[in-house]
């Protein structure tokens, strides 16, 4: 049993399709097929269950499944352990959608300058999506917006910060001294998809004032839901770091009187993991970074 089948074993249980498994290890999907059923044979038994156009576990695949995530993060620590001088490596970097554009730029240049012999590979994902990578050892760390839905990983706050009311700049609450919630209830909002929390954020705060917001339309990217605004589709909430971005005359930003609606972002990371100095002194530059 080579690492490789293992590798390309675990990628097709978590595509659950061979074709879009073997574009991600950018392999031939025939190549990726051959792997697979050499790993069957030396078992004695399918790991996998074929259907029309997708794949399943078996029982031996999910116990297999779970081995391989072992036996992988064992030798990928080790290999971490054993050439970590402190200065260079790589760090993997997961961060949700509505934080990564706006706020890792300047914490990766800051970070490039003081360690410049590392690497910092990131990914964007929703917020369930790298739960599941830092649990499984795909990324060292991801920085999300609480609550944080899950066991086994460590989580600290880094810092809470305001969700500003956005308004294109010809509405009729720009003009108001004072901005309360309740002045905005009648306005039909703008939200992100479901899977992004920043939505479940504003929906809860205002819920929690007796006020759910109707959203007539949804979008996968904060910055869709900032020119609908100026398009006058809606008013919506917008974090700091991104209204802090946003030079545009095309929108306007106001705080909310009274209780101001916040989001709270934290880091969290796997603690069963080896963690390099590198990787230490990247979370103590998120801290410095508050």
């Amino acid at each position: 049993m080579e690492l490789d089948q293992l590798r390309y074993f675990l990628k097709a249980a978590e595509r659950g399709n061979f074709t879009r498994a073997a574009a991600d290890l950018a392999i031939s999907q025939p190549a990726l097929s051959r792997s697979i059923l050499k790993l069957e044979e030396e078992l004695g038994q399918p790991v996998f269950e074929r259907k029309a156009r997708s794949v399943s576990l078996t029982e031996a695949g999910m116990l297999l499944q779970s081995r391989a995530q072992q036996v992988l993060a064992i030798l990928e620590d080790a290999k971490a352990e054993i050439t970590d001088d402190g200065k260079s490596g790589r760090v993997r970097v997961g961060a949700i959608p509505t934080i990564a554009p706006y706020y890792l730029p300047k914490v990766l240049q800051q970070f490039s300058e003081e360690f410049p012999k590392a690497s910092i590979v990131v990914q964007e994902h929703t917020t369930d999506t790298l739960l599941k990578h830092c649990t499984q050892g795909e990324v060292d760390l991801a920085i999300l917006a609480l609550p944080v839905p899950a066991k086994y990983v460590e989580v600290e706050e880094l810092f809470e910060e305001e969700l500003f009311l956005v308004l294109p700049p010809d509405h009729p609450l720009v003009e108001k001294e004072k901005i309360r919630l309740a002045d905005v209830e009648p306005f039909p909002f703008i939200l992100l998809d479901e899977a992004h929390c920043l939505s479940d954020n504003i929906v809860s705060f205002c819920r929690q004032r007796s006020f759910s917001p109707v959203a007539v339309e949804r979008t996968s990217q904060l910055a869709m839901v900032q020119e609908l605004v100026s398009l006058s589709h809606g008013v919506s909430m917008i974090p700091a770091m991104a209204r802090k971005l946003d030079q545009t005359d095309r929108r306007v930003y106001r705080s909310l009187a009274g209780r101001k609606p916040t989001r709270k972002v934290a880091v969290v990371w796997n603690p069963y993991r080896f963690q390099s100095r590198l990787l230490k002194a990247f979370r103590e530059h998120l801290r410095l970074d508050k």
